[in-house]
Order: C-alpha cells, then sequence, then structure tokens
C-alpha cells in the first residue's frame, strides 16, 4: 500500500489553489491530478484543447499544467488564453519533446516553467510555486549529455516517422552510426 502524501504547507497557505492539469495521456494525466490533489490543489483534469477553452469559460485557475503537444493542437493556445484570462495564473509547461525553440515559446506564451517529461512531482510544484522573478533551483538529477544527445536523437526519429535515413539526414549522421545508436539502450 502507498504510503499517502502529506500536504505541501506552501500550497495550504494560498488563497487560490486552484489547478488545470491538461494533458491527452489519460494516465499520466491521472497520476499527475491525483498527486498534485495529495499536495493541497483543487485539481481539474481535461484531455483536450477543446476542453480547456470550453473549461476556461467558466473558471481561470490561479494554476496550470499543461502538455505541450496535445492530439488537437498546441499546449501554448491555452497557455495564451490563460494569461489573456487571468495574468496572475502559474503555468508550467510539460514535454517530451525537449527544444530551445519551444521553451522560448512557452515562455513567452506566458508560461513560468518548461520541464521535460517524466517530471518529478516535487519538481511540478516547486515550478507551479516558483514567483516569475524568482530563479528556480537547478535540478538535483540533470540528465546527462548523453541522455539529452539521446533524447534529441529519439525525437527526431520520431518526428521523421522512424526513417532511419531520413533521420541521419537531418542529423548530418552516417545512417549506419545512427542505426547503432538506436539499437542500444538509453544512457542514464
Amino acid at each position: 500500500m502507498e504510503e499517502p502524501v502529506e500536504s505541501d504547507p506552501r500550497v495550504a497557505a494560498l488563497e487560490d489553489r486552484s489547478l488545470l492539469v491538461l494533458d491527452d495521456d489519460a494516465p499520466f494525466r491521472l497520476r499527475l491530478g491525483r498527486a498534485l490533489g495529495q499536495r493541497g490543489f483543487d485539481v481539474t483534469s481535461l484531455g483536450s484543447v477543446a476542453e480547456a477553452r470550453e473549461h476556461l469559460k467558466k473558471q481561470q485557475p490561479a494554476f496550470a499544467v499543461v502538455d505541450l503537444r496535445l492530439e488537437d493542437g498546441s499546449g501554448l493556445e491555452v497557455v495564451e488564453a490563460l494569461q489573456r484570462a487571468r495574468e496572475d495564473t502559474h503555468a508550467v509547461i510539460l514535454t517530451g519533446y525537449g527544444a530551445i525553440s519551444t521553451a522560448v515559446a512557452a515562455v513567452k506564451a506566458g508560461a513560468i516553467d518548461y520541464l521535460p517529461k517524466p517530471a518529478d512531482i516535487d519538481d511540478v510544484v516547486n515550478a507551479l510555486l516558483t514567483g516569475r522573478s524568482d530563479r528556480p533551483e537547478p535540478p538535483e538529477n540533470p540528465m546527462s549529455a548523453d541522455r539529452v544527445r539521446w533524447e534529441h536523437i529519439q525525437r527526431v526519429y520520431e518526428l521523421c516517422n522512424h526513417n532511419v535515413s531520413e533521420t541521419a539526414r537531418r542529423l548530418n549522421m552516417h545512417r549506419r552510426t545512427l542505426q547503432r545508436i538506436l539499437a542500444k539502450r538509453a544512457p542514464r
């Protein structure tokens, strides 16, 4: 049996604890929503941009955790809509497709942080509770350079629909070298 998680005193001290979790991966969305609820947030979990737009017409949450890529659009659209509806919203973007350009776009859209999936729940809570002027603490377990390289190669490989030749061309890499990298396990 899981050990119950205590409510975070920083969350308990908040006047408005409303939080929107937006992710099209239902099992991940449910786990994340449950974990944030245990920490004291009043969680609403949704799975699409359309659902989020409808929800924002009725309620504008103080906090949001939004997936970057959703089946029916971009999480950036939702963050922008949140910022228009409520300027003090603290939104965090989660993504499995980390890139500097999307991180910059997320911040321009109004997100206060940008975290790679899978994200540690404590990192998500810390990012949500960090003010815009505060600098977040560096992660305790940052990805190794080898892991970052591997993640980038995997992302490009997915974007190329698992076409090795096209991926190798885009990465300016020999096809056989890419095949050897793809055959190995992910570095830690």
